[in-house]
């Protein structure tokens, strides 16, 4: 009897093997949302300054010393950013080493951003949502991916304004792979037009209002970002997708200008808003567009 075999006559143990999995991988996306931004500007860094040494002067090879020292995903051992003390395995479980040390670092009791054990948690919780809904298949499995993705793309985004080629580009090929392959329930044909018309909708958006306000309203992640989720929920998802993401951008950008006093020329990362709609859409976006047909009376 095979995996699948196994978790379909036992599915209360495959949500709870993808809660505990996912629970575990959160703590990984926290990672990956910290250092990967990093990692990107010190690849810059060091790409800049070695173009710039043949063009002007071999001295400026001395200021890589930064963009060298080792630091990935793995290397060097999370720390604490105040005192520095390396945070074993003990205190690194998910959510229960943050709950047991009360929210403090063992070492100089400096506070342990609430963020950690949050991100971690959603994890689990969206993951054990998809895995609910679309019961134990492959698509299952690659969907939960999909929303580890789209939780680490919506965090950089977040703080960074940056949506990583690392992370967009190579899920778009799978989603276009998983069509291929036949394992999604998307055409082949409606996943390659949903990656295309993803990128140009949102990319003929931007030379429009870029000809007309001489500004730059999003940046090109979030065409690819938009592509990724056309990959993989197929063209006819896009509208849905940009109307539920343009209107909670909507809503909650005019709540921060007229509630918090933000700055309205401070940009807002669209990222977010985009993979939030898509998980909504990979959820439950045909009973959404069965709703709507059904009140329009179409």
């Amino acid at each position: 009897m095979d995996f699948f075999q196994y978790s379909a006559s036992n599915p209360l143990l495959f949500l709870i093997i993808v809660f505990l999995v996912s629970l575990s991988v959160g703590s990984f996306l926290n990672v990956v949302i910290y250092r990967l931004p990093i990692m990107l500007k010190q690849e810059w860094k060091s790409d800049c300054i070695e173009f710039l040494s043949k063009e002007l002067s071999t001295d400026l090879k001395d200021q890589k010393t930064d963009s060298e020292s080792t630091f990935n995903l793995s290397v060097p051992r999370s720390r604490c950013p105040s005192c520095g003390h390396k945070i074993s395995a003990l205190e690194n479980i998910p959510v229960i080493s943050w709950l047991f040390l009360r929210g403090k670092c063992s070492a100089c009791g400096s506070a342990i951003s609430i963020r950690y054990p949050v991100i971690e948690l959603t994890t689990a919780l969206l993951s054990l949502l998809v895995a609910s809904i679309y019961g134990v298949q492959w698509y299952t499995l690659t969907g939960i991916v999909l929303v580890w993705a789209l939780i680490a793309l919506s965090m950089i985004d977040f703080d960074t304004q940056l949506l990583p080629d690392n992370i967009t580009l190579p899920f778009l090929w799978l989603g276009i792979l998983l069509s291929l392959t036949g394992i999604s329930p998307i055409s082949l044909i409606s996943s390659v037009i949903g990656a295309m018309a993803g990128y140009l909708s949102l990319w003929t958006v931007y030379q429009l209002f870029k000809l007309i306000t001489g500004k730059e309203g999003m940046g090109f992640g979030d065409f690819k970002l938009l592509a990724l989720l056309g990959a993989w929920l197929g063209w006819q998802a896009l509208p849905m997708i940009l109307l539920l993401s343009a209107l909670v951008g909507s809503i909650v950008g005019i709540s921060l200008i007229l509630i918090l006093g933000r700055d309205k020329n401070i940009p807002i990362p669209f990222g977010p808003y985009l993979a939030s709609a898509g998980f909504i859409s990979l959820l439950w976006g045909k009973e959404i567009q069965q709703a709507y047909f059904s009140f329009m009376g179409l």
